[in-house]
């Protein structure tokens, strides 16, 4: 995927404007380093989300007020709307199962996390699973992709909070499950939010995090 990306890149990059140009180019560089670390789940799902971050992440200075959660949410929101039936054949036709099992993993849900580490109660973590839980399968019978992609991505990010804060034991053996389908679920959907771009290249996706200074 990275070599058909990076192709075509290097094709279109001249007629993008600036800011798209270095988003996707950097999303590339760490996409490419990703695919070769394959044998190493928990090094390929950081570069992963490193690439990811390339894509979507914007100046935080614009916009102080507005949170993550709500970044991500108008990302994929946008994402959606340009070209909401890629994202739906990827979740409804390839990712299916593997979304289905991501829902129900507790350890890729962030109030399992503050319940353990006694921030709310056992009871406050259940019923906030078994809510989430029922929203995603609404969202599913609905076939409402902005929804369930918000929900996968939470799920990511809170495994990206385990690796990234050193929450886990590299090549651990009690986590190995979520880190495989993590990795997988988004070795996927990072190439299709390139390729996003790079199709609507007129979109306004935001200014980049740290501009190039020569």
């Amino acid at each position: 995927m990275f070599a058909d990306l990076k192709a075509r890149h290097r094709r279109e990059r001249d007629a993008e404007p600036a800011a798209l140009s270095l988003r996707v180019h950097r999303a590339l560089s760490w996409l490419g380093r990703a695919e070769q670390s394959a044998d190493d789940r928990d090094v390929q799902f950081v570069l992963l989300w490193v690439a990811f971050n390339a894509a979507y992440a914007q100046d935080l200075a614009i916009d102080i007020s507005q949170s993550e959660r709500e970044r991500l949410h108008a990302f994929l929101g946008q994402l959606c709307r340009v070209d909401e039936k890629r994202f739906e054949n990827l979740l409804w036709h390839e990712f299916s199962g593997s979304v289905r099992m991501l829902l129900e993993n507790r350890y890729v849900f962030q109030p399992f996390w503050d319940w353990r580490n006694g921030r709310i109660s056992e009871a406050d973590f259940q019923r906030q699973f078994d809510g989430a839980r029922r929203a995603a399968e609404r969202a599913l019978g609905a076939g409402d992709t902005n929804v369930v992609l918000q929900i996968v991505f939470h799920r990511l990010y809170t495994l990206r909070n385990q690796l990234v804060h050193g929450g886990a034991t590299w090549n651990g053996d009690i986590n190995r499950e979520q880190v495989r389908d993590c990795a997988t679920i988004l070795g996927r959907f990072v190439p299709l939010i390139i390729a996003t771009l790079m199709d609507y290249p007129g979109e306004e996706w935001g200014p980049v995090h740290y501009p190039v200074v020569s």
